[in-house]
């Protein structure tokens, strides 16, 4: 299945709406940088987004240290951003 990657126009309107989220220098991904209070939050967060995550089977590219989570949403098969991206953002933009 071919997954349609956003126009430029439609990634900036993405961009326009979500929190926190920047453009990778490649144009092919966003990234959002997350503090938490400890690494029991920022655990949690992840657990809660991965489950979701899992249900969607559309995973985040992240990294953990202590109380900072990394995010970078891609999709491979579209070759850069796609909606599965803004839908997985947006659902994470509701969890922090």
């Amino acid at each position: 299945m071919t997954i349609p990657r956003l126009t430029d126009e439609q990634r900036a309107a993405a961009l326009a709406e979500l929190t926190g989220w920047e453009l990778r220098e490649d144009g092919l991904a966003i990234v959002r940088k997350l503090k938490f209070a400890d690494f029991a939050e920022a655990f949690g967060f992840m657990t809660r987004v991965a489950i979701e995550a899992e249900k969607a089977d559309h995973h985040p590219e992240w990294f953990n240290v202590y109380n900072r989570v990394e995010i970078t949403l891609t999709t491979h098969d579209a070759d850069g951003l796609s909606q599965r991206d803004v839908k997985l953002a947006r659902l994470i933009d509701g969890f922090v």
